[in-house]
């Protein structure tokens, strides 16, 4: 190899390496300006906004955010509440928390995961490992499912609403938020166990039919237990993603409920989380916007919560095949 082409090889390597070039030209700095100051904006604004909420519900960072309910506004219900056995507080403006709110997110979450992780990870079994993608059908599905995962949450709620209405069921029920939430998350979680499916190599697959497996048997006891931390981080960013949305839950027509669930828990009216937030922020009370202030970062800090969770998971259990 001559000299020249020694040298252009390295340099090139260098700047594919490294990502810079000594001759830019003034577009190419204009244009990763650009750039930087995108990232720099939108993350400020974000940190503006949470730092104004902190400050905003500071004040209300204590137990009775969680042990009491949303206030009433109507002084005439006191004698029903103390009839129920519920603290007079729970009048009381200064002590509006989201009790029933965290129990029925709770509630959610848990009846959610029932429906949509089990039906997601079969299905995306079936695609991934069972179904001919040269039939029309199949290829149909493909396309549907980068298609599903980008619809708005609120069309969810309504096709949600309307298969409670089909089948005569109480729409402010557990169930009827969860098969709206399933709904909204089943695309994510599908999509996301077809990854982790892939991401086990082909000669595991192999070395089981070589053994004399069945691809079934391939596919419950090899190929289903080496994705299993790619299926749990995906199905941990999908809950993340329904505990937080408020929209389908309008669209069903979940109302308030100043009560905490009763059992069987998905047969009873409850309260969101999101919900409650929403309706405290639209407070013509400033203690109550305050209350809402301090769910919103209790809320945002569940998220957070369960997207540490996914990647410690990932971190953990993932393997360099």
């Amino acid at each position: 190899m001559s000299a020249a082409a020694t040298t252009a090889r390295a340099v090139t390597s260098s700047t594919i390496a490294t990502g810079k070039s000594k001759d830019r030209d003034v577009k190419s700095l204009v244009f990763l300006g650009a750039l930087w100051f995108s990232l720099f904006f939108g993350v400020m604004v974000l940190i503006a906004l949470i730092v104004d909420t902190v400050i905003d519900g500071s004040g209300r960072f204590d137990s009775s955010l969680f042990t009491h309910y949303t206030q009433s506004f109507a002084a005439d219900k006191a004698d029903e509440l103390a009839a129920a056995g519920r603290d007079p507080k729970d009048l009381s403006v200064e002590y509006t928390g989201f009790r029933a709110g965290i129990l029925g997110s709770v509630v959610l979450m848990m009846t959610t995961a029932l429906l949509a992780i089990p039906l997601g990870v079969a299905a995306a079994t079936y695609l991934e490992e069972f179904a001919d993608n040269n039939t029309w059908y199949n290829r149909v599905i493909e396309v549907n499912l980068q298609n599903l995962a980008a619809v708005p949450a609120v069309i969810y709620g309504m096709l949600a609403a309307a298969i409670m209405s089909f089948l005569s069921v109480e729409r402010t029920w557990a169930i009827g938020g969860a098969v709206a939430l399933a709904l909204l998350i089943l695309p994510v979680v599908i999509i996301t166990t077809r990854e982790a499916l892939r991401s086990v190599p082909e000669e595991i697959r192999q070395g089981s039919l070589a053994l004399g497996a069945t691809v079934w048997q391939t596919t419950w006891r090899q190929t289903l237990p080496s994705a299993i931390p790619g299926i749990s981080t995906g199905t941990i960013l999908g809950l993340s993603r329904a505990i937080g949305e408020a929209a389908p839950l309008v669209m069903v027509g979940f109302a308030a409920a100043n009560w905490d669930p009763e059992f069987p828990f998905v047969f009873s009216s409850i309260e969101a989380f999101p919900l409650e937030i929403f309706q405290a922020a639209s407070s013509p009370l400033a203690v109550v916007r305050e209350a809402a202030s301090a769910g919103i970062i209790v809320l945002l800090a569940m998220i957070l919560g369960m997207n540490a969770l996914a990647i410690i998971i990932r971190n953990k259990f993932q393997r360099s095949w």
